[in-house]
């Protein structure tokens, strides 16, 4: 073990790459205008589909990120992955060729939905279009999930680094962040680096559209007439580190991470539980000693799909109280679904409105669904002095993730 266990939690870098922007920079700028990443699927042939709309990540020039890696050994989410982690060790002002990270233990936590499933789906079509013998074995070698994070070790030359993939769907990236925050406060690490990724894949598209809940142009979470979701992508990765390895370098401060809580509850492999989500966020709130009037708005996962957002929003309503609870917003309505992104993006989203002063938006929003009940933000960022934000991650077969974020106080501020 190393240092003392109880240690605080802060997010020194941020990494995204996204459908509204890539970078933290342009990430920020597209949140506070309410940019959408709507748009026709470029990915693979939607024939045969009649809705063939997604929010992909469009201009994205790995090698502008990844320097030491061929880029032909990477998926596109594993590119994702690795570009992320460049711009969050560049974000937290570690010098290049990162020396400050080669020499200590951290850790490499990332988590997925699909994975490289995007290449998966490349070499079906190649083996029933050509036969097995004229799959691409290079193609084969980067399918494996753990490629993620590896990867990031491999690019920074990372010898005393564990490196994680975690599978929990589309509370992935929430997982990954409170796998990094244990290993920080426990004392294992001073550093890691957290987050996840994904790429969208015709497989995924494909599942969603059977199961009736993508949407035909535009998602609409909270909203009375919403029809679904859009797939996504991306990746974010956020730069964890002990608050005195922060001071010590002198390193910005965006945010403190409070505490997280995680269950699930197997209950169905599709189906959200309101009472499940509501013991997550109990948890969550408990494991940061944060009251629930504390807390000044909610990312919520808010995927625009009847279920999900009715469930999710009465479990706010069970936790927080029906009378006023917290602004309650979803990126998904700007950047799509990204799966084992959604909480990493989302997170990053939580540590710049707690920097910048903001709550981002729900947007395409026109009347929201009584039985939700909640303000939603609709359509336009608003300043908002914000001191405890939390961020809800509910996945399928009842994968529960709730991180809750603070601005950081130290002694001098």
């Amino acid at each position: 073990m190393r240092g003392e266990p109880g240690r605080r939690v802060v997010i020194t870098g941020l990494g995204a790459v996204s459908g509204i922007g890539i970078g933290a920079a342009e990430f920020l700028a597209g949140l506070r205008a309410g940019r959408s990443a709507a748009g026709p699927v470029t990915a693979f042939d939607t024939e045969g589909f009649d809705r063939s709309t997604a929010c992909e990540v469009k201009d994205f020039e790995p090698t502008r990120w990844i320097r030491n890696l061929d880029i032909r050994t990477l998926g596109r989410a594993s590119r994702f992955s690795v570009a992320a982690a460049r711009m969050a060790v560049a974000d937290a002002g570690f010098p290049e060729p990162e020396q400050g990270l080669r020499d200590i233990p951290c850790l490499i936590s990332i988590g997925t939905t699909d994975g490289e499933s995007r290449d998966l789906d490349r070499l079906v079509e190649e083996e029933v279009d050509l036969g097995p013998e004229r799959m691409d074995p290079t193609v084969a070698r980067r399918v494996p999930a753990g490629r993620l994070s590896s990867a990031i070790a491999q690019e920074f030359g990372l010898t005393h680094a564990e490196a994680v993939t975690l599978p929990t769907a589309c509370a992935a990236g929430n997982y990954a962040i409170g796998y990094g925050f244990d290993a920080i406060r426990g004392g294992d690490v001073d550093i890691a680096l957290c987050g996840g990724a994904d790429a969208l894949c015709r497989k995924t598209f494909t599942g969603f559209y059977r199961l009736g809940t993508i949407a035909p142009e535009r998602c609409q979470p909270f909203d009375k007439d919403r029809k679904g979701i859009l797939t996504g992508e991306g990746a974010g990765v956020l730069v964890l580190e002990s608050l005195e390895s922060a001071l010590a370098r002198g390193a910005r401060i965006y945010a403190e991470v409070l505490g997280y809580g995680l269950n699930c509850d197997a209950d169905h492999p599709v189906a959200p539980n309101q009472d499940s989500v509501v013991r997550c966020m109990r948890l969550a709130l408990e494991n940061a000693r944060v009251k629930p009037d504390e807390v000044d708005f909610i990312s919520a996962h808010g995927t625009g799909t009847k279920a999900n957002d009715i469930t999710e929003a009465r479990a706010i309503r069970q936790v927080f109280g029906d009378a006023a609870p917290p602004r309650t917003v979803s990126i998904k309505s700007m950047i799509g679904h990204s799966m084992g992104a959604a909480g990493a993006l989302a997170s990053i989203a939580c540590a710049l409105a707690l920097t910048e002063g903001f709550i981002p938006p729900t947007i395409n929003h026109v009347e929201t669904d009584p039985e939700c009940g909640l303000d939603v933000v609709p359509n336009q960022a608003v300043p908002a002095d914000l001191k405890v934000v939390q961020n809800n991650g509910l996945a399928f077969g009842g994968n529960n993730a709730v991180v809750i974020f603070g601005k950081c106080q130290t002694d001098g501020s």
